[in-house]
This record gives structure tokens, sequence and C-alpha cells, in this order.
């Protein structure tokens, strides 16, 4: 009890981690529901689960297994700058969470491989939690983290992309930015589409990726712009 007191002030410096790292995670994610912007395809992180990631370490851990798939612990710890006890003990958390698990097919005597557990998931609508709550805080340390994460590969790419990728890369990779003036129902309809055309490309390669790929990240930014104003009625006549 004594050696878990201090991982849990080692790792969870702040009082919303410090509450977040005590609880006890045991749900069944894959049982869970869809969210209403990906119905059947995605899960909404149960309370318990989404508490047990709401810690930055633990969302840099599963968003490196998402982005790059199976790693040991020190793998982890050398690639986030971290030590590998501190990735051990948040490995374990998310194990016990139900966000990734052992992959038994890699690894020899006591060195253990992770990787993320299959499935899309999806956190909670901030909107439909008490303001100030616990939940709503877990909410956003997990968005930030994941918006953080995003820019962070980007800027990579942008920044270092020439000098690790070959032409037959760079060519094809793309980053655009498109204004267009839409209604509620028509960017749905915009998403949707898109929505369409990316599980075409998870369910062909998601699995079974093709010798010689690589890692790949799609970034989906569609919202209506803070400052813009409604279009007004065209006059008749």
């Amino acid at each position: 009890m004594i050696a878990k007191e201090q991982l849990q002030r080692t790792y969870c410096k702040g009082p919303l981690q410090q509450y977040l790292c005590t609880m006890d995670a045991t749900n069944d994610i894959q049982s869970q529901p869809s969210s209403t912007q990906h119905p059947f395809v995605d899960h909404v992180l149960p309370i318990d689960s989404l508490k047990s990631l709401a810690h930055p370490l633990r969302v840099r851990i599963y968003d490196e297994l998402s982005a790059y798939g199976p790693l040991t612990a020190s793998g982890l710890a050398e690639r986030l700058g971290e030590s590998s006890g501190s990735t051990s003990y948040h490995l374990r958390q998310l194990e016990r969470a139900g966000l990734v698990r052992e992959d038994t097919t890699r690894g020899k005597g006591r060195e253990r491989w992770w990787e993320r557990t299959p499935g899309s998931i999806a956190i909670p609508d901030a909107r439909s939690l008490p303001a100030g709550s616990a939940e709503r805080l877990a909410v956003k340390l997990v968005e930030d983290e994941w918006y953080r994460s995003r820019d962070q590969n980007f800027h990579e790419f942008a920044s270092e992309g020439e000098r690790v990728f070959g032409d037959e890369w760079l060519d094809v990779a793309a980053s655009d930015t498109i204004n267009l003036r839409l209604t509620p129902d028509q960017l749905h309809g915009l998403v949707t589409d898109i929505d369409v055309v990316l599980k075409k490309y998870i369910d062909a390669y998601k699995r079974t990726p093709t010798p010689g790929s690589r890692p790949v990240q799609i970034q989906i930014n569609a919202f209506p712009l803070v400052r813009g104003e409604p279009t007004e009625d065209t006059p008749k006549g």
C-alpha cells in the first residue's frame, strides 16, 4: 500500500490527477454505446475509463500506441522522455481501464509488449456533464492532450518531413484549408461523406497493412468559425 501511495504522489501531481489516479475502471469498452456522430463505429468511454485516461502521460502513451503500434514500457519511455517505471505504472492503469492490453505474440522472457485495445473510442460530450465536475475536467484534459498531440505531429512533419521522407511521400502528403458557408445539416452531410471514405480505408488497411506502408495520420477538422456571421436571406425581387 505504501508503494502504491508513493506512485500516486509521484505521477499524479495536481489535485485532479490525484483524484483520477485512484479510480478503478473495469468497464468493457466494446460493450459501450456509440457516439451520435459515429454510430456503430466508435464506443463512448464510460466515466471510470475516461477518468483513468485523464492523465497527460496516459493520453500520450495511448496516442503513441495508436499511431505507432505495439511498444514496450522501455520503448515508450525512450520515445516520450520518461522513465520506464513511470510508463510501466501508467500502462497498468490503462490496462485496468480496458484501454490497452498485452501483445502476447511479441517479446520474450520478462519483456512485455503493449498495444492499444482494438476499436475506436469517443469521449463523452462535455455539455452533458455538470460544469466544474471532475468528469467534465477529465474530458477537457483528454481533449487538450489530443489537440496538442495532433498539432505536434503535424509540425514535426512540416519541419522535418523533407529530411525524413523521399519525394514519393512528400508529393502525396496533403494539408488543405477550405472555407465554405454551410448550414448545420450541410456540415453534417459533409462530415458523413468524409466518414464513408475513411471507413473504406480503415476497413482495408487498419489491421492488414501493406508491406512498405508507414504510419499515416489523417486529421479532420470541420467546424463553424467563432467570429463568423450567418448568411442573410437573399432579398426578393
